[in-house]
């Protein structure tokens, strides 16, 4: 590194993205779906929402996924008390009766906001500005967050009372929204088998910090066709009832459809999702394989689609 050209960069990509999925495999088991989207996240410069009951491993998943990628991780805990400050840091007179700041926990390259939903808006906003802007401001004062920054948030399905769900508006600012699942019974296997016992596991660090911001410029400079410009673009816009694009069953079943960041992630996660597959420039099947965690969170459904017991995927999958 720097590639002789940007050909030879995407095969390291490749070869890179297998590499970190086979270490992460050594002790996340059976989430390789979950471990891609990740992946492509942090590449394409995005966050990620990862949805899914406790126990999931999804704190152990963030943990493995700093720990190969040589970057500083926090996880921050959301509680219903926890305040603007405990996330951003504060400022605090100094023995000189001068005021300094103390840098709070989203200094890092990865923040595990953990059940991001059981504290209020005020709190998740401070976070969100964070996401967006890539930097915090307190007391006036501008500081910049390391590079590369990544949040990676968890939310609770099940634990509806006493929370806070996060508005449209700030949903918006992830990338993905990735459902968790049960492991399969050969997987749960595996985990039970490894976790009580002795056994321990030494993960290699693969890439730094530096190496993904190379990374992550090489994805912005993937070459894509009009077609599959086109294609993205169309897919965004059939998922908003009463415009010209809309399909008659958006018009029928979805109340609010998704905004043009989604046709960019779209684009910017078709160009990673080729990138990592060995391909030099993204298809319509790339477009495709990352549509569903990225339209998943941006499509609000009617009463009539939720009588009717139709799921946001099953809406996206048809309009491909």
């Amino acid at each position: 590194m720097p590639y002789p050209n940007d050909i030879a960069a995407v095969d390291a990509l490749h070869q890179s993205f297998n590499d970190i999925k086979n270490e992460i495999g050594k002790v996340v088991i059976g989430q390789d779906d979950v471990v891609k989207s990740v992946l492509i996240s942090i590449f394409s410069n995005g966050h990620c929402l990862l949805v899914g009951v406790p126990g999931l491993a999804k704190t152990l998943l963030v943990q493995t996924v700093a720990n190969v990628l040589d970057l500083e991780f926090n996880r921050i805990q959301f509680t219903p008390d926890l305040m603007p400050g405990d996330i951003i840091g504060t400022e605090i007179l100094g023995e000189d009766r001068n005021f300094k700041f103390i840098k709070g926990p989203v200094f890092s390259n990865i923040i595990l906001a953990d059940e991001i939903n059981r504290t209020p808006p005020k709190t998740q906003a401070a976070l969100l500005e964070a996401m967006q802007e890539k930097s915090i401001t307190a007391a006036g004062h501008k500081h910049i967050l390391p590079k590369p920054f990544f949040v990676l948030a968890t939310q609770n399905p099940i634990e509806q009372e006493g929370t806070y769900p996060l508005p449209e508006a700030q949903l918006d600012r992830f990338m993905f929204n990735v459902l968790l699942t049960y492991p399969t019974f050969a997987d749960e296997l595996t985990i039970v088998k490894n976790t009580t016992s002795n056994t321990e596991v030494h993960l290699k660090k693969i890439i730094n910090a530096e190496q993904i911001q190379y990374f992550q410029k090489l994805i912005r400079n993937i070459p894509v066709t009009d077609h599959v410009l086109e294609y993205a673009v169309k897919l965004t816009g059939k998922t908003r009832p009463g415009t010209a694009l809309a399909t008659a069953e958006v018009n029928q079943y979805i109340s609010w459809g998704a905004g043009p960041r989604a046709s960019q992630f779209l684009v910017v996660g078709a160009k990673c999702h080729a990138a990592i597959s060995g391909k030099y420039s993204p298809d319509i099947e790339d477009v495709q394989a990352v549509a569903e965690a990225i339209l998943r969170h941006r499509i609000v459904r009617n009463y009539r689609a939720e009588a009717e017991g139709l799921s946001v995927e099953k809406l996206i999958k048809n309009l491909f």
